[in-house]
């Protein structure tokens, strides 16, 4: 398992590449959802978000952890409330979040949650409302006092997502990060521009906010050529391999329903490099996009040793603005002055990138 460290965290707090998402877990049984997260941990998994589709996974969860608290990260989320049936729905009343994560805490046996979340705040109204009503302030409170070590919030929207994002206070992002939203060719959900979507990530990698990303399967539409939008299905292990080059990212949350399912995603952790590449998605890019490095290093194997997708990241989150990223490219024990300017990675580029070009262009800006 990778594990990749929170900016704004102490040093302990890294965070499984593969988190678990529980929002279809309700249905099983409460023994098979205590198995599930036992497993999960067992398996190096160890960030987990609880905006759960139901409230029974709550207290087998609390089971699961008891006596291994320190090893897990939950992040919960304030606004997401659960009816005298157990039944998921949002809401933006103070008081009733208040008692939600009261009942929260106690049942997941825990006096503290590691990300407190304001949830799904997609429109510039919700935002206002969540200020309005309260919650925000309370959501700070809880910081102050330790109940909630870091705070984040949840969006599918780049423009709500930076204001929030201004003010200082946010640790960590919840974000929809897929193929299809991200090439534009996503629902309704899928909001933003290629170039709006992919500036609010370097955004986050250079200013330390963490992102954990929902829907890296689009809802599991990428997965059957009938219902993906470019009418070719992808694997799972491609779709979290794309979510996790993007800037930012530091976990991925995709759901299970049961040990089945979680079994299957943990086989990520040892696929090859192959079964992971993501560069199918180049017959589905829009002229927008075309030209631009997304990372996914189907050009390698580079004759000079050069990680080129790396590079590349840098290379854009430096003119970004990001200050880091120059002492991290700088740390490379072979850079982009080592291209042989074979033309090998420009041959196999799906997305027509002149990487030899560009790997002059960033050796030259890294000198300066």
């Amino acid at each position: 398992m990778e594990y990749r460290a929170l900016p704004h965290g102490g040093p302990q707090e890294a965070f499984s590449v593969l988190g678990l998402g529980t929002g279809g877990l309700h249905l099983a049984p409460d023994a098979e959802i205590e198995q599930v997260i036992r497993t999960a941990i067992d398996h190096g998994i160890n960030f987990f978000d609880l905006c759960a589709g139901g409230r029974s996974v709550y207290e087998p969860f609390g089971r699961a952890i008891q006596g291994q608290r320190e090893k897990v990260f939950i992040q919960v989320h304030f606004g997401a409330v659960y009816n005298e049936a157990g039944e998921y729905g949002w809401s933006r009343n103070l008081k009733q979040i208040q008692d939600t994560f009261a009942w929260e805490l106690k049942a997941l046996g825990t006096d503290y949650v590691d990300m407190g979340f304001l949830h799904c705040v997609d429109e510039d109204s919700d935002w206002d409302a969540l200020k309005e009503s309260g919650i925000w302030d309370y959501l700070k409170e809880l910081k102050a006092k330790g109940v909630v070590r870091h705070i984040g919030f949840s969006s599918h929207t780049p423009s709500v997502a930076n204001h929030i994002i201004d003010t200082g206070l946010i640790d960590m992002m919840m974000f929809s990060i897929n193929p299809a939203y991200d090439l534009e060719q996503g629902d309704e959900l899928g909001i933003g521009s290629v170039t709006e979507r992919a500036e609010l990530f370097r955004r986050c990698e250079k200013e330390g906010i963490g992102i954990s990303v929902m829907k890296p399967f689009h809802g599991g539409r990428l997965l059957d050529a009938a219902s993906s939008p470019f009418h070719q299905a992808m694997t799972r292990f491609q779709c979290l391999q794309y979510a996790l080059d993007r800037p930012g990212v530091l976990t991925t949350v995709p759901g299970v329903r049961n040990l089945s399912d979680l079994k299957e995603l943990l086989g990520f952790c040892e696929a090859p490099a192959a079964e992971k590449d993501y560069s199918l998605i180049a017959q589905f890019t829009p002229d927008s996009a075309a030209g631009s490095c997304v990372y996914c290093n189907h050009c390698q194997p580079c004759p000079a040793g050069i990680d080129i997708g790396l590079i590349n990241k840098y290379y854009d989150l430096a003119l970004a603005g990001d200050q880091m990223a120059a002492d991290h490219y700088s740390k490379l024990a072979i850079n982009a002055e080592q291209c042989l300017q074979c033309g090998h990675c420009d041959s196999r580029c799906p997305f027509g990138v002149n990487q030899s070009a560009r790997m002059t262009e960033i050796a030259a800006y890294f000198q300066k």
